[in-house]
């Protein structure tokens, strides 16, 4: 975590600001040395939900000692170019997507769960390596998505005031919600945010990591009593793939695997797609999604053995990552100085070289 009072100024409201207090941030910096294994493509700004700027996120992970970092908001890609030009500024190579829930309707798997905690037949799913001059297409997509999504939002905090209610405790979506994102700027209003304005009314700390531990556990706690499916707002596996395909992104599964015990500690034990995912891999190649991406610390060296084998069966490309939206989360991902990972670094280059091409 970096020093809050740099934070401040990097989370500063107007993006030229936060630009330029990145550039008086970094003349005063300390930086490690670089580690040439450690990179993340799955970070998380507050153009979804994060403590981090995408300026702000950039200079984390450089204060870290990545190589590489990459963006992959929650339906928004609103913070795509600030994140790039913060690389350039910091010197960092970056790389730029988008992540998505997406409707399995029609295929093998619309009444099974994949990778979605709360509901079955509906997968998350990302774009990598979006080319810089298709940035305004894909948030063009995703807009009319976004609010969408926030006809559910509201309907969610319905439900959250009627839960809530024997405790004094009502939130209003366009006062208590709202100004906690950044929708008004391109950004989305996801689960999380409800939980974030829930912990604000259940708490009168000011501490930002006791806040987000709350949210953590509000998620775990709440979201699945007040938890309305996603429908309208997910795009299906067919168009994702095509939007993907037509821009020259890379779009990839994201791979949960069944969960024991969260690492991040705000996910139930749940079993997911271990149990058919030989069938998911091969329904995934036929549909043409080329990649598959997964977090080498959250998951067993048998689950991993098993995911990269039909990786190389099925000539899917691997990329790595783990999401980021907690101060508490570091953007390190330590299991990357395992030789047997090389491979996903070799990918990020590989990301990074596509959409700069």
């Amino acid at each position: 975590m970096i020093d809050i009072s740099v934070l401040n100024k990097l989370n500063a409201e107007d993006e030229a600001q936060r630009l330029e207090n990145l550039r008086a941030a970094v003349e005063s910096a300390h930086f490690p040395p670089v580690d040439e294994r450690m990179i993340n493509n799955h970070i998380h700004t507050f153009y979804s939900f994060s403590p981090y700027s995408p300026s702000a996120a950039v200079y984390a992970a450089r204060a870290e000692g990545l190589v590489t970092c990459g963006i992959v908001d929650h339906d928004s890609i609103g913070g795509a170019r600030e994140f790039a030009k913060a690389g350039k500024i910091v010197g960092i190579p970056t790389t730029v997507g988008i992540e998505a829930r997406v409707s399995m309707r029609g295929t093998s798997f619309e009444n099974a769960r994949t990778n979605n905690p709360d509901q079955i037949g509906v997968s998350y799913m990302v774009i990598h390596a979006v080319p810089h001059d298709k940035i305004d297409e894909v948030q063009s997509f995703f807009a009319p998505l976004r609010e969408k999504r926030n006809e559910r939002n509201r309907k969610m905090v319905a439900k959250i005031n009627e839960l809530y209610a024997p405790q004094g405790i009502s939130l209003d979506f366009d006062r208590d919600v709202l100004p906690l994102s950044k929708f008004a700027s391109g950004g989305s209003v996801t689960e999380r945010h409800l939980m974030y304005a829930l912990a604000k009314k259940l708490s009168d700390s000011d501490d930002m990591f006791e806040i987000y531990d709350l949210v953590g556990s509000l998620k775990k706690e709440c979201i699945p009593k007040v938890y309305i499916d996603a429908d309208e707002e997910c795009p299906s596996l067919s168009e994702f793939c095509g939007l993907a395909k037509r821009v020259g992104a890379i779009c990839a599964y994201a791979y949960l695997g069944d969960v024991t015990a969260s690492v991040t500690g705000d996910k139930r034990a749940q079993t997911f797609e271990d149990a058919y995912l030989d069938e998911l891999v091969a329904c995934l190649a036929e549909y043409g999604v080329p990649a598959i991406t997964y977090m080498p610390t959250r998951n067993t060296d048998e689950q991993l053995a098993r995911l990269r084998g039909l990786c190389e069966k099925h000539g899917l490309m691997q990329i790595s990552g783990e999401d980021v939206n907690s101060p508490r989360q570091s953007f390190r991902i330590e299991k990357m100085a395992d030789a047997q990972f090389a491979n996903l670094i070799d990918s990020t280059w590989e990301l990074i070289r596509h959409e700069n091409k």
